[in-house]
């Protein structure tokens, strides 16, 4: 019996679900899944010798899964309800499960709620766990009472799972707290025989099978009462409700608990008798009526899981619809407009002032990558072959789909409220290299299709200008180097770059306090060694800014870190003017080429200034909350203003009500260092976020605008100042990286880019310093040629090429 009883101890310790990290988990809660199976003759290893000798096959013991739940916490549920054949359909089961021992000799002592676990449908399987191994293994017919050091033993396994369940039972504060209802367990389900030492016989299981038949039918709201109620119990006194409702129940109770052991019916006897032969078919009707149902509420479950997908399908393909019925009317429009344009290509031909149709196919030859064409007759159908397998359109296809549907959304939505986007669209240019062909167009359409364009297809030139300008040029080319001969001044980042009205001129000013005028033809011309400036004006301090007057050609005006405008003669090489009303560094400076008397600056003292060039003093003053790092005038008008502020925010003022901003432009994460204007409607901004962002002032009427029309994105900067320029929708900028990024304002994604080498600019040799970035950059007036420069004071003059 020792070693039945150490056998019995492994298995415990094996099958409790608590291991010493995780004390908190009781298997009498939620059992442990694949636990080793235990036999209702005892431990594995006494079961395994009964079984090699009888050759017995266990059905009713099986490994434990997740969702098992102990009959023993089934029972004292506080809410549970007492179901008549649900609880016969229990205790058919058990009743099963002891016969099985007993037909093979074997007396089952743990017949007690604690060794017994439900799954699904109320399936009942027998384990042998801590809490029913009060009494060891079970015996056979022929073994002796238990001895005492097992019944020892057995009880050392209750007070070590009471231990590991104390703590979680008092968290939960259950009604009937697992540590006491298994301490007082034992008592209830021992024979009256065994209580006067006797042998535990089959006639004790069947008594302990009439207690569980009490528990099933006689549910207990508290633990005072429960006590109460099983210590009436021992004397076979049942409780006046189970008498009432369930009077034949109680009968056959009091049959099976009767004290003396001849008295109770055996095993055959309790399975032959009415009452557990009668309902049977009732249970089984029940328990296949209980299936029927889960399996009908599976497939509810999976019939609205399908009906759900086949609603957002049906949603994706009603939107898909409406896309193709689109795109259907948008290529209606311009084939239409493609056939009005070839009869009157056709008409000039006829008049001789146009050889061919096929050469209205120029303009797409013009962005056009060398492809070897496809043998066809059809020259038409091989421009558009060519067109379609541009690498670069294709490889940024998503992005410009994504573009088109914007900008078709954006002219249904303003066609819906009565508004027009032709006038200042953000895709079409109102000057520069963009003007002259929209001319051209606009003289040759007629004027029905003008005025079919304006309700249905306004979008067509807008988009298809912006569409030809991204593809028309693939990348920057050096067109010159600018060699310096400054080898004594170690400070050369160029702060600003800035052309003179005719193109003729750019003038650099940093940290070196000098501004150095350039001539770029000169320089573009003569392969030189070193390029001298034509002029070189000197400051007493660092120079931040410069811009020339659009009006006086040899007038510029530079800003410094000491807060200081200055306004200086070039063809003199002689300061003119000095205002000194900033009280921190200045920022930036701009000069209205509408009205070229009006200067604007912008100050780490919160303030923008406006000056009289005139008068050398200011003449307004705008007062912010934070540093304004960037100033703008519009080029057609010099009654309202833009700048960009440390707060991440746009402001743009009517400056005849200056109190107040006309609109605030909110998107970006960190400060705004660059404004420029792309046209008199729409303007673009550059912030250390990592973006550029463009900003259409006619959606601003409420005054506050969080919608970007595009977010450009590809250059990094993310801590300088790297520079900002505009020209003919082509938006130029620099990046941490030391590359120059061109993008066009119709799409977010570069159309180019140009890498500087990192050399030293005054030894000419290669270094390695990855924290070299553009520092500035401006492009010559309307043409496809850029200067930039970075921290290192290297300078090149760019040029867009197909």
């Amino acid at each position: 019996m020792e070693d039945s009883s150490n056998s019995n101890s492994r298995g415990f310790l094996n099958t409790s679900g608590v291991s010493d990290r995780n004390t908190e988990f009781s298997p009498l809660e939620r059992v442990t899944p694949r636990s080793k199976p235990l036999s209702v003759f005892g431990s594995s290893a006494h079961k395994s010798s009964e079984e090699d000798s009888l050759g017995i096959d266990d059905p009713f013991v099986r490994s434990l899964e997740w969702g098992d739940v102990s009959l023993r916490q089934w029972l004292d549920k506080p809410e549970r309800c007492v179901d008549v054949f649900e609880c016969l359909h229990v205790f058919r089961q058990i009743v099963e499960i002891v016969n099985v021992a007993h037909s093979q000799g074997i007396v089952v002592h743990n017949v007690r709620p604690s060794c017994f676990v439900m799954s699904s449908f109320n399936h009942v399987s027998f384990i042998e766990s801590a809490s029913c191994s009060d009494s060891g293994s079970a015996d056979s017919l022929e073994d002796g009472p238990v001895s005492h050091k097992k019944r020892e033993d057995a009880g050392s396994y209750n007070n070590i799972l009471e231990r590991q369940v104390e703590k979680l039972e008092e968290e939960k504060k259950q009604p009937f707290p697992m540590k006491h209802v298994l301490a007082m367990e034992t008592s209830w389900y021992t024979s009256p025989e065994e209580e006067f030492g006797s042998t535990s016989t089959c006639a004790s299981d069947v008594y302990r099978l009439g207690v569980l038949l009490f528990e099933l039918f006689c549910p207990v709201p508290s633990r005072e009462d429960k006590s109460r109620t099983m210590s009436s119990l021992r004397h076979r006194v049942l409780p006046p409700q189970i008498l009432l409702k369930c009077p034949k129940e109680a009968s056959f109770c009091l049959w099976l608990l009767h004290p003396e052991p001849s008295c109770r019916p055996s095993m055959s006897d309790l399975l032959q008798s009415e009452f557990m032969t009668e309902p049977r078919d009732n249970l089984e009707e029940r328990e296949a009526a209980i299936e029927l149902r889960d399996k009908i509420e599976e497939q509810e479950s999976l019939l609205e899981f399908l009906l759900m997908i086949q609603q957002r399908k049906q949603e994706s393909a009603y939107r898909l619809r409406d896309t193709v019925s689109l795109l259907s009317s948008d290529i209606e429009q311009v084939a239409k407009r493609q056939l009005v344009l070839k009869q009157k290509g056709s008409s000039y031909s006829d008049l001789g002032f146009l050889e061919e149709p096929s050469t209205l196919l120029a303009s797409r030859k013009r962005f056009r990558q060398v492809i070897p064409p496809e043998e066809t007759d059809d020259e038409e159908s091989q421009g558009r072959s060519t067109f379609l397998e541009s690498s670069r359109l294709m490889r940024n296809f998503k992005k410009l789909e994504t573009v088109y549907f914007l900008t078709r959304r954006r002219q249904l939505k303003a066609a819906a409220s009565g508004k027009s986007l032709t006038r200042h669209s953000p895709l079409s240019s109102e000057n520069g290299r963009g003007s002259e062909k929209s001319s051209v167009s606009n003289s040759a359409a007629p004027k029905d299709l003008s005025q079919n364009d304006s309700r249905q297809g306004g979008w067509i030139d807008p988009f298809l200008e912006g569409l030809c300008k991204y593809l028309s040029f693939s990348k920057l080319r050096v067109k010159a180097d600018l060699k310096q001969g400054d080898l004594l001044n170690s400070s050369n980042l160029v702060c600003s770059l800035a052309f003179d009205r005719d193109g003729e001129f750019f003038a650099t000013a940093g940290v070196n306090k000098k501004i150095k005028i350039f001539e770029c033809d000169s320089i573009v011309n003569n392969n030189q060694d070193i390029h001298y400036p034509v002029v070189e004006l000197a400051s007493r301090s660092k120079l931040s800014s410069v811009c020339w007057n659009s009006y006086i050609k040899s007038q510029i005006a530079s800003s410094n870190f000491e807060g200081v405008v200055q306004i200086w003669d070039v063809g003199r090489s002689q300061l003119v003017t000095e205002m000194k009303e900033h009280k921190k560094r200045v920022w930036s400076i701009n000069i209205s080429s509408a009205d070229p008397t009006l200067l604007a600056s912008g100050s780490d003292d919160g303030t923008v200034k406006l000056w009289s060039i005139n008068q050398g003093a200011s003449i307004g003053t705008i007062k912010t909350k934070a540093n304004v790092c960037c100033v703008q005038f519009p080029s057609d008008s010099g009654r309202s203003l833009a700048f960009g502020s440390a707060d991440h925010k746009v402001y743009y003022y009517d400056l005849r009500n200056p109190k107040i901003p006309l609109s605030t432009m909110v998107g970006h994460g960190k400060t705004v260092s660059y404004v420029k204007f792309v046209d008199s409607s729409t303007l673009v901004s550059s912030s250390t976020d990592n973006t550029l962002k463009l900003w259409d002032l006619s959606m601003s009427a409420s005054g506050v605008n969080e919608t970007p029309l595009h977010s450009f994105a590809g250059h990094t900067n993310l801590k300088n100042f790297v520079g900002l320029s505009v020209s003919d929708g082509y938006i130029a900028t620099g990046s941490e990286t030391n590359e120059v990024f061109v993008y066009h304002k119709a799409f977010p994604m570069p159309v180019m880019s140009y890498m500087f080498s990192n050399t030293d600019s005054t030894s000419g040799l290669e270094v390695d310093d990855a924290s070299q970035f553009i520092s500035s950059i401006c492009w010559r007036g309307l043409s496809s040629t850029l200067v930039a420069a970075n921290s290192n004071g290297n300078i090149k003059i760019l040029e867009m090429v197909a």
